[in-house]
């Protein structure tokens, strides 16, 4: 397939990452090109342990540049914002604990799947508290895993809160509880405690339910429901409009559930979810204080490309 220049989500993804093998000298190309069928496609990894792909700290100027872009491609301006700030946390961190690990925001890797020019084509930006991956088959783009995370989720000065890069997050997700009626309220909140993690954690397979599911959105007052609709949209709101539409097109909200572990908070450590047939949307704040949060939007049945690729198959093309 040619890379072209025209406005899809598709071509801009496969422009830019010609764009980003273009800068790498042969080092870098070598680390960041792994073939399609690699185990290590199928990834997800948000702590902060070894991962493959080239890194952000032994790039040049321009080939650091072109990963930004690259990663913009499958951002809107908001999220890449957050991104933003979750990468910038990581110097914020390490001066908590004392420099003592050497966490710095440039540890943060890119790694390609195949080549931009395939018709099969993946490519992972990933590192502490953010995994973003995106497959392509032809023209079509398949959008998750998409984690992010924040660690402190909080930084306050002067007792005024400066860096909050999850906030609508957080405070949708507890309107959204706090806005139920008495009874539903009951039905949302499965567990007394929080777990210590989102539970798809970093399976290369989220499971396509997680019990107990929660209250159904559609027995939810107006209210409630609006708010459910909201945490919905922000969510998917963190891709580009183009591929946040085609997810919602294809949300089937007759199915929808919310659950939530532990108290309201804030402060607290606390959990919610979103589930319907495909969609999984999870927030956890993992730390007693809670001031440690991690958040995900994944497709259990069709994360890493599984719904693209095959289609392509069905459409007579060869992966």
């Amino acid at each position: 397939m040619t890379v072209t220049g025209d406005g899809s989500p598709a071509a801009r993804m496969r422009a830019a990452a010609a764009a980003f093998l273009g800068s790498l000298d042969e080092g870098g190309r070598a680390a960041a090109g792994r073939p399609f069928a690699d185990d290590r496609r199928r990834w997800l990894e948000y702590r902060p342990r070894p991962r493959p792909g080239v890194s952000l700290a032994d790039l040049g100027v321009t080939a650091r540049k072109n990963a930004h872009r690259l990663l913009a491609t499958a951002l809107s301006p908001g999220a890449y914002a957050q991104a933003m700030a979750v990468l910038a946390l990581e110097e914020v961190l390490d001066r908590r604990e004392g420099w003592a690990r050497g966490r710095h925001s440039e540890d943060f890797r890119v790694v390609l799947f195949g080549g931009p020019g395939d018709d099969a084509f993946g490519w992972r930006f990933e590192g502490h508290h953010l995994s973003v991956t995106m497959t392509l088959a032809g023209d079509r783009v398949s959008p998750a895993p998409l984690f992010l995370g924040a660690n402190p989720a909080r930084v306050d000065h002067a007792g005024h809160p400066v860096l909050r890069p999850l906030a609508p997050e957080e405070d949708l997700g507890r309107a959204v509880l706090l806005a139920m009626a008495p009874q539903d309220r009951r039905r949302a909140v499965v567990a007394d405690a929080a777990p210590d993690d989102i539970r798809s954690g970093i399976a290369a397979r989220a499971a396509a339910t997680i019990e107990p599911a929660g209250v159904p959105v559609a027995d939810l007052g107006v209210g409630a429901r609006s708010l459910v609709e909201q945490l919905v949209a922000l969510y998917l709101a963190r891709l580009p409009e183009e591929l946040a539409d085609a997810e919602d097109r294809r949300l089937d909200r007759r199915a929808l559930h919310f659950a939530w572990e532990g108290p309201p908070g804030p402060g607290v450590r606390h959990y919610y979810r979103l589930q319907a047939p495909d969609l999984l949307v999870e927030y956890d704040n993992t730390t007693d204080d809670g001031n440690h949060a991690h958040t995900v939007l994944r497709r259990p049945l069709s994360d890493f490309g599984d719904d693209v690729l095959a289609a392509h198959l069905g459409d007579g093309h060869a992966a």
